[in-house]
């Protein structure tokens, strides 16, 4: 079977109230057609993307699709479980993400802009399956943060500057058995880094790196002392530009709650209206940006996911995709957000398929899949980040289980 073009024209759809949705779709169609069998260029039936737009804007569509570039590497294994995630990406285009190779290892990748890939590992790191390198943030400079996992499944953080070097550390308190240690995933432009770690006991606790190496600890007022409780600092883009920290809370009764720390270490939890009570129910952030909006999602009571975003002042606005499905775990999952507050992440529809989405500062979602993905329980498209310029990183799974990397372009 060969490769898929690096890069790829795809339909997808911005949809305003009161849309005309049937004839929009039959629209949509031609439009598709047009562009997978394009035509001899003098045959006047051929219609440009520009020409097509006014078409769709009287059926209430505002965008009619977007760029697909397929991110691979050499060494990436083909396997179910294996391939190519690319996780974050800078204003500059500069992608970070991992790939696992064909004895399940994992290992760091650096995509320029240009598309030419840089692989590494961080000195230290298990080559056993499921062990190895995970980078996730990455800042505007270049430099990017992260943790390995040895040869006995015990995580450490890292810190990789643009010149390559890395720097590896552990958090005092970090426990030394296996799936215990340091779990550094976001960092900022001052190289200010943030994470987890996971102590002895399997108690997660926050921590902030400062750029000169200081590390401050902390724990949310309602964070559980069990196994498996306390505070988690997610990865990605949880640490904003001022050092504000958005996370999540595991209280004593298996509850998550929304915790933002601010910069000078005050701490509020929130949950937004509808988050359930149960066990591992709640409250998720998974980002902030530079204005300090949070974005993430929560179970309700049904086990179903809503996307939310929570500003600056607190007013939390819930949201779904309208193509979600409402049964356990399915529903609308935000994964990512950009400085002018646009949010991407997926969907999970009600025959378990993962969708991607981007929901614009103006409320609008557009729904996607990337060429290739899997229409399976479980495989589909699973967008993990956004930049200023509204490029989208992420991965899909396919038809064989396998991972993939991509980049969505306007």
């Amino acid at each position: 079977m060969g490769e898929r073009p690096d890069q790829v024209f795809a339909v997808s759809a911005r949809f305003a109230p009161g849309s005309r949705s049937l004839r929009l779709s039959c629209a949509l169609a031609n439009y598709a057609g047009s562009q997978s069998h394009p035509r001899h260029p003098c045959d006047q039936r051929v219609r440009r993307r520009e020409q097509w737009l006014p078409e769709f804007q009287q059926h209430g569509l505002t965008s009619i699709g977007a760029y697909y570039h397929h991110i691979r590497c050499s060494g990436r294994g083909t396997g179910p479980g294996q391939g190519t995630i690319a996780f974050a990406i800078n204003p500059a285009g500069t992608i970070s993400g991992r790939y696992a190779d064909a004895g399940g290892a994992i290992h760091a990748i650096l995509r320029a802009p240009d598309g030419a890939i840089i692989t590494s590992d961080a000195p230290g790191a298990g080559t056993g399956r499921r062990q190895g390198t995970r980078p996730f943030s990455f800042n505007p400079a270049g430099a990017s943060a992260g943790y390995y996992s040895d040869a006995s499944t015990v995580f450490h953080g890292f810190l990789r500057t643009p010149d390559g070097v890395i720097t590896t550390f552990d958090i005092p308190g970090a426990g030394t058995s296996p799936g215990q240690g340091t779990f550094a995933g976001n960092i900022n432009p001052a190289k200010v880094i943030a994470g987890r770690y996971v102590d002895a006991s399997d108690v997660a606790h926050g921590f902030l790196r400062a750029s000169d190496g200081t590390i401050t600890t902390f724990d949310a007022p309602n964070a559980g002392t069990g196994p498996g409780q306390g505070t988690f600092v997610f990865t990605g883009y949880c640490l904003s530009p001022a050092g504000a920290i958005a996370a999540a809370s595991l209280d004593a009764s298996n509850v998550y709650h929304g915790v933002l720390r601010a910069p000078d270490g005050t701490i509020t939890t929130f949950d937004p209206p509808g988050a359930g009570t149960g066990s591992f129910q709640g409250t998720l952030p998974l980002g902030i940006n530079e204005a300090g909006t949070i974005e993430g999602f929560y179970l309700d009571a049904s086990d179903v996911n809503h996307g939310f975003v929570r500003t600056s002042d607190g007013t939390i606005t819930t949201f779904d995709v309208p193509s979600a499905g409402t049964g356990p775990f399915q529903g609308t999952s935000a994964q990512g957000i950009n400085a002018a507050g646009a949010v991407t992440g997926e969907y999970v529809d009600a025959s378990d398929v993962n969708h991607g989405f981007v929901r614009a500062t103006d409320s609008a979602i557009t729904i996607f899949d990337v060429p290739g993905a899997g229409t399976g329980p479980g495989q589909g498209t699973i967008p993990l980040s956004n930049n200023p310029a509204d490029a989208i990183t992420g991965y899909y799974i396919d038809a064989n289980d396998v991972t993939h990397g991509f980049l969505r372009t306007p």
